[in-house]
């Protein structure tokens, strides 16, 4: 595969050179396509870092997470690739060389949330919150990894004659290879002319999804609505964009585009489930956020002595921060050394004092009459 390409936009009088190899070191190539990839995850992560304690969730556990569910969202986003790519690979190596493009973002989502899910249940992080934040992330990984696209010159879609039409060797010689199979899908290209960038459509379409979600983040009515509305806005937004593209997955030997049947089915769940939320939700809002232990061993070894303190959920990032840090602080002073029954019982009240006894009356001394 070529790594130099050269890129017009007819439309808009733009011609840019772009060279898929980043740097190499040692004779191995780093590619944009990774950077970009991995610079969206950090971003997410950055985000979701200092964000955490806004949905009661530990950051340093949060760490665990993150990395189990970001290694196995790319494990699973490439196996979807594999099981479902129009060619056989030619061998194990190339099935997992990664830095030729080639993930099912479907495949990655599941994949995240799934594991993602199970580690936050071992790391006692609450489920929902969880998703929230973490959906907010993916808006901003997949809204900076698109570009990755753009330098392989892969993802793009059909001819177009919009001024943001795109044009390269890449997308000339890629449908010069699909024109008869794409034409037995009753679609026709021309591999002269400039193609929809659609790795923009969706960059764009992700970048938009993060800021509504970013405003609305205060506002929500439960936990788990965030990421409710993530998966209706990509979902939408991925139907249209997968309908552009020239190069979608098919299930089996039918005409149906994996990715368009996963965002519809999530798009129809998602939306029966937000439903639900509102209804549920009704006059119970904002939601109650309990904020992040620190340390769960001594929370337990408290018991009843100690219990989390709760914020509404529209209270600021300022306010979680600092309720969160008192509170471990309270609880880091709480000494478990004094017996429970004995720690706040009320003080002894002071023992009764006799008395004196009146002084006798000298003798001959006769009581004063009342007048």
């Amino acid at each position: 595969m070529d790594t130099v390409f050269h890129v017009e936009f007819p439309g808009l009088g733009l011609d840019l050179t772009l060279d898929r190899v980043a740097f190499s070191i040692g004779g191995f190539n780093v590619y944009w396509y990774g950077i970009l990839i991995a610079a969206g995850l950090m971003l997410a992560m950055v985000f979701a870092f200092h964000y955490a304690a806004d949905f009661g969730i530990n950051s340093d556990r949060l760490v665990d997470v993150v990395f189990i569910g970001t290694v196995l969202a790319i494990v699973c986003a490439r196996i979807a690739y594999v099981a479902m790519a129009p060619f056989e690979y030619q061998s194990v190596w190339e099935m997992l060389d990664i830095r030729e493009g080639g993930i099912a973002i479907y495949g990655g989502i599941i994949g995240a949330f799934v594991f993602g899910g199970l580690a936050a249940r071992w790391r006692k992080i609450p489920l929902l919150p969880l998703f929230d934040v973490v959906g907010m992330g993916f808006f901003i990984g997949q809204g900076i990894g698109r570009w990755g696209n753009f330098m392989n010159q892969e993802a793009f879609g059909c001819n177009t004659t919009l001024p943001w039409g795109m044009y390269s060797e890449g997308t000339s010689r890629y449908l010069t290879n699909m024109q008869q199979t794409l034409a037995a899908q009753g679609v026709t290209v021309d591999p002269t002319q400039p193609v929809h960038p659609t790795f923009l459509y969706e960059s764009l379409w992700c970048l938009f999804g993060f800021l509504v979600l970013f405003l609305y983040m205060k506002h929500r009515r439960f936990h788990g609505q965030l990421f409710l509305m993530y998966l209706t806005w990509y979902g939408l937004g991925r139907y249209w964009i997968e309908g552009l593209r020239t190069d979608s997955l098919f299930i089996g030997n039918t005409n149906l585009r994996f990715s368009q049947v996963v965002a519809l089915v999530t798009v129809a769940a998602a939306i029966v489930l937000q439903v639900y939320g509102w209804q549920k939700s009704r006059g119970h809002t904002p939601p109650l956020v309990t904020l992040a232990v620190d340390d769960l061993k001594k929370q337990k070894e408290a018991g009843d002595r100690f219990t989390p303190d709760t914020l509404p959920a529209n209270a600021s990032h300022k306010e979680f921060v600092a309720a969160t840090a008192a509170m471990n602080q309270r609880l880091k002073e709480l000494d478990l050394s004094v017996p429970a029954a004995e720690e706040g019982t009320p003080a002894a009240e002071p023992a009764e004092v006799p008395a004196e006894p009146a002084p006798e009356k000298p003798e001959g001394e006769e009581e004063p009459k009342a007048e």
